[in-house]
């Protein structure tokens, strides 16, 4: 089951929640449903933390706690998430936003000869970021939307799943209700 697979891999609440540095947010971390793992909660998970590894900024796993919270997301899973922008696939991920915003706003991808300068910088800035930006505001968007529900579906589908086999266990001659607890 999902929630099994999650539980194992995601940091407990105590665990978190020992955290010194984390001291600040109080009671914030209390919250039960921050730290639930069922449909709604995982699947708004993905969604926050799909949508912000799509987005080039500092602190991405800041943004994604606290819209977790505002959402009543699994926290734990929202930020680990953001992790699928890492040092190996940021070049790969952002590019492709890159050239997505390019062909959105109709300009010319500029071809990639980085100088690590001020003044190339200062003068590729608007020219990247912009469309930078724009192509990464709508990968975000539909990556999380698909997330989400491709979390819903799966979910749902392994509900009726698990529904269809204790159907046809409790149809099996000799089944009781005390082998089924």
């Amino acid at each position: 089951m999902p929630k099994k697979f999650m539980k194992r891999y995601l940091p407990s609440p105590e665990k978190v929640q020992a955290i010194q540095s984390l001291g600040f947010l109080g009671d914030i971390l209390n919250e039960p449903n921050l730290w639930h793992i069922n449909r709604h909660s995982v699947a708004r998970a993905f969604l926050i933390g799909v949508f912000f590894c799509f987005i080039p900024m500092p602190f991405q796993m800041i943004a994604a706690a606290f819209f977790a919270i505002w959402f009543n997301a699994n926290l734990p899973l929202s930020v680990v998430l953001v992790w699928i922008s890492n040092p190996v696939t940021m070049p790969p991920m952002f590019y492709f936003n890159y050239k997505v915003g390019a062909w959105v706003l109709n300009r010319p991808v500029l071809s990639f000869d980085f100088q690590l300068s001020w003044p190339w910088i200062s003068e590729r800035l608007l020219d990247i970021g912009i469309p930078l930006y724009v192509g990464s505001l709508i990968v975000a968007t539909l990556s999380a939307c698909v997330a989400y529900l491709v979390i819903q579906f799966m979910w749902r589908r392994k509900i009726r799943s698990d529904w269809r086999l204790r159907r046809r266990a409790r149809k099996m001659p000799g089944h009781s209700r005390d082998q089924a607890s």
